[in-house]
Order: C-alpha cells, then sequence, then structure tokens
C-alpha cells in the first residue's frame, strides 16, 4: 500500500500537497477542507470537509470554528498548523466570495491562535494560492 505522505515546508510544498490530495478537478459545489500539519512539517492524514460553504461565515460561525480549532489542539503538538483550501466549481479565477472565504479563514486561524498556511482556491482550473496579503490589496 502506497500512502501519500508529504512534507510541508514551503507555500510551493502545500500547493503540491494540495494538488495531488483535490485532482482531478470538477466541483460541483463551494467547500472548505482543512489538513492540520505537524511540526515535523508532515500533515496529520485526515482531511476536514465542511461540505456545503456556500454562504461566508458570520461572526458567531467564525467564533464557533475558532472554538472548535481551540477544541482540537487541545490534542496536537505545539506548534502544529492548519492549512485551507476553498473549492468551487469553474474554470475562472478567484471571485470576490472566494477572497472573503480566504479572509474569514484567516481571521478564524487568529482568534484560534493557530498558525495558518497560506489558504487556496481550487476550482475546475487547477490550485491558486490566495496570500492574506494580497486580500488587502
Amino acid at each position: 500500500m502506497n500512502t501519500y505522505s508529504p512534507v510541508i515546508s514551503t507555500q510551493a510544498d502545500l500547493e503540491l500537497a494540495w494538488r495531488h490530495l483535490m485532482g482531478p478537478f470538477g466541483y460541483d459545489h463551494r467547500s472548505v477542507w482543512w489538513m492540520l500539519i505537524q511540526p515535523d512539517d508532515r500533515p496529520i492524514p485526515h482531511l476536514a470537509e465542511v461540505e456545503d460553504a456556500s454562504e461566508v461565515p458570520d461572526e458567531v460561525e467564525r467564533d464557533n470554528f475558532a472554538s472548535l480549532l481551540i477544541h482540537l489542539q487541545e490534542g496536537l503538538e505545539p506548534g502544529t498548523r492548519i492549512a485551507f483550501l476553498v473549492s468551487r466549481p469553474g474554470h475562472d479565477g478567484p471571485r470576490a466570495k472566494d477572497l472573503a472565504w480566504a479572509s474569514a479563514l484567516y481571521d478564524v486561524a487568529s482568534r484560534a491562535s493557530v498558525p495558518c498556511e497560506v489558504v487556496h482556491l481550487a476550482s475546475d482550473a487547477g490550485v491558486t494560492p490566495l496570500p492574506l496579503d494580497a486580500l488587502a490589496a
């Protein structure tokens, strides 16, 4: 049995991991995925999905998501970080809602005090990074 076990120490490593994990591309709705990456740069071998991510989370939903992440941290090694990916149908580049989701995910990680990798978008065209500094522009 050949198990995929990437080492994710750079943003490029993370993008390659998302491409591997999310392909082949073709989506029929918006979802949010996340993986936890341990301090040794190896992800915990489990992806979590918010299957219906049609609406960007409001303040209460962000607080609830942050509470979940805080709870998850209790059983993890210090220094574990999170990586998020938003998936949706379409062949175009990032849309306003994609950027709003990315901003919300950075906010959730910040509220939970969890180090956050660059958020990525997966569409039918592939994977695109949505870095925090680009959202402010």
